[in-house]
């Protein structure tokens, strides 16, 4: 059974992007290119992760005050390829950091942020840049 369970990391691994985009597919609807897209909602399940509401966020975009219907919302995220999206726990842009790198995070839950929180429903500002 132990060899069973070495078998299926592989295979919950790559369910991990679930209904998340790849990282190079994030455009908006007229084909721009998009820095990161933000999901309001995520699930115990990958596959049903990056749903819900989303943001998209353009490449150089700083929003130091996000707003309020999507204040401590956000559950998962996809950053785009050359991209990097950093977050901040507070307005404007106070309290704990996170910089994420080109890939998707399904669940932001199992992201921790500090001795005993995660990033899951922490995100109050951010800013992403691509190369």
């Amino acid at each position: 059974m132990r060899a069973l369970s070495f078998c299926i990391v592989p295979l919950l691994a790559s369910l991990a992007m679930g209904l998340c985009p790849q990282p190079a597919d994030l455009k908006d609807g007229e084909g721009n290119r998009l820095c990161a897209r933000l999901y309001a909602d995520s699930s115990l399940y990958y596959d049903e992760c990056c749903s819900g509401d989303v943001i998209d966020v353009k490449p150089g975009e700083d929003i130091p005050y996000i707003i309020p219907r999507w204040n401590n919302r956000i559950s998962s995220l996809v950053v785009g390829t050359k991209c990097e999206l950093t977050v901040w726990s507070r307005k404007p842009k106070d309290g704990d950091t996170k910089k994420f790198s080109s890939g998707a995070q399904p669940r932001l839950a199992e992201i921790k942020r500090g001795l005993l929180g995660t990033w899951d429903d922490s995100i109050s500002s951010y800013y992403c840049k691509c190369t």
